[in-house]
């Protein structure tokens, strides 16, 4: 009889075995893949005294040699479990095995990334010397971290936006203390395991989950906290923005209802299967999926029937097969709200073109819907599955209209081969960033990601994510025998 994996808790201090489990379960099959320990107020309590007591430690914390060191060998062993780490997460997260793939490949980039920033971060000097006042005076900077950071990080992408939170603390020189999604936490606990053999000592990266929301709460709101990186839904992350203590910096990264516009003199066989990539990749829980789609009447039909045949021939099925393009949903109550909004939308008016039924194992059809009302769930709320709405418009002015007619923010895109219809629409509408000719989930790992509105606060990136963690501490040297 085979026993399961167990993740205990790993925070220094705290004796193993002390806290409750809960099981981690594979989304298409529920098979059970491990137990993980959970933390209580006194096991958090225990956390954040430990990396508070790093962080006060001037002369004991990790110089920059030490740090790169670390990341240097981390990402050597990464790229030496890659092949476990990415089928680890498809089981866990249910993200097809070849989109775990590119995310594995991702990570390891991302702390490359870490490191380069890392040794060529600098900051601009003052002026001095140009008055009376500040003569014979010279500026000196040196980057120091913000404190304690907490990262609460989401599902979706289990390995990255690890590397996106964990990674730049360590980089900036922060301690810092990880809850991973309860969904998918095993990813975290391999890649924090990785940086512990990779040198870093265990005060500075303490990985827990928490017990109940109450305690994840003291962990994000304590005052010893810095920073708090958050990655997750808007009403939980302006929650706890509103009770952050006193000088706590924060980053919240939540979703958006991406929209994209697409021009009349836009190439549709070029752009469908970006659009059905956008729109059906990890089953559309990604925060900038494509969701929205306002394509001019004129080649509206067209779009929709391409999109069609794009949706129709999605591999639905177990992220561990190589053949999956969509895999499962997260959870079973995903399938169900899902489902719900999709046939809201058909009864308020909305023509089901393709897809709209669930499937076994907590799968869920490829949907098309056309024209759903303004006032539809879909049309107003991040759906977080695999469904595009299409939307016909008479001109681009009517589509950024409509696009912006939201509370929400992320990235947005447009199509067309006009550049003065393409730069229109970009220029106008409300987005951190516009995909010219390219779906909303375009990303690399050294782009700003900025959620505007009700979509976040903050700049996420890794050299953006580091600057926020850390002090540019000036020093002003006065001496005469300075100019």
């Amino acid at each position: 009889m085979s026993t399961l994996p167990h993740f205990a808790l790993n925070i220094p201090g705290v004796q193993v075995g002390s806290g409750q489990s809960i099981e981690v379960t594979n989304p298409f099959s529920d098979a059970v893949l491990a137990t993980v320990e959970t933390a209580d107020q006194q096991v958090v309590e225990q956390a954040l005294s430990t990396a508070w007591q790093c962080f006060r430690k001037r002369d004991a914390w990790l110089p920059v040699p030490e740090r790169l060191t670390i990341l240097e060998k981390a990402m050597q062993l990464m790229q030496q479990q890659a092949s476990t780490l990415a089928e680890g997460a498809a089981a866990e997260g249910g993200k097809p095995l070849v989109d775990s793939q590119v995310e594995i490949a991702r990570c390891i980039d991302s702390i490359r990334q870490c490191i380069d920033t890392l040794r060529h971060q600098g900051a601009h000097p003052v002026p001095m010397g140009v008055n009376a006042a500040s003569q014979h005076r010279l500026t000196l900077f040196q980057k120091e971290p913000i404190g304690v950071v907490v990262a609460i990080s989401a599902f979706n992408h289990p390995l990255n936006l690890i590397a996106h939170q964990v990674g730049p603390a360590i980089a900036a020189g922060c301690p810092v203390i990880v809850k991973p999604a309860e969904a998918t936490p095993l990813s975290c606990f391999r890649l924090v395991e990785i940086f512990y053999q990779a040198g870093l000592p265990a005060e500075w990266c303490q990985a827990l989950l928490t017990d109940s929301h109450a305690t994840a709460e003291k962990l994000a709101t304590d005052k010893r906290v810095g920073f708090l990186s958050f990655i997750g839904s808007a009403k939980v992350g302006w929650y706890l923005r509103s009770k952050l203590a006193a000088g706590t910096r924060c980053a919240l990264e939540h979703g958006g209802i991406a929209p994209v516009i697409i021009d009349k003199s836009a190439n549709i066989d070029e752009i469908v299967p970006g659009l059905a990539k956008g729109g059906f990749y990890h089953a559309g829980q990604v925060c900038v999926s494509v969701q929205r789609v306002y394509v001019h009447k004129s080649i509206a039909k067209a779009l929709a029937d391409k999109l069609i045949d794009a949706a129709k021939a999605q591999r639905v099925g177990d992220p561990l097969s190589a053949d999956t393009t969509v895999g499962p949903l997260i959870r079973a109550e995903e399938v169900d709200r899902v489902d719900r909004w999709v046939h809201d939308a058909v009864e308020q008016g909305a023509s089901l073109l393709c897809g709209g039924q669930r499937l076994a194992n907590h799968c869920y059809e490829p949907t098309v819907l056309f024209d759903p009302p303004a006032t539809s769930v879909v049309t107003n709320q991040e759906i977080f599955g695999p469904v595009i709405c299409l939307f016909p418009v008479d001109d681009i002015a009517h589509a950024v209209a409509a696009a912006n007619d939201t509370d929400f923010a992320f990235q947005a895109a447009v199509y067309s081969q006009d550049i003065d219809q393409a730069m229109y629409a970009a220029c106008r509408l409300d987005a951190s960033a516009v995909m010219i000719n390219e779906h909303t989930a375009f990303r690399v790992d050294w782009m700003p990601f900025a959620g505007l509105k009700h979509s976040g606060h903050g700049v996420g990136g890794i050299q953006y994510s580091m600057a926020e963690m850390q002090v540019d501490k000036m020093m002003v040297l006065s001496s005469r025998s300075i100019p």
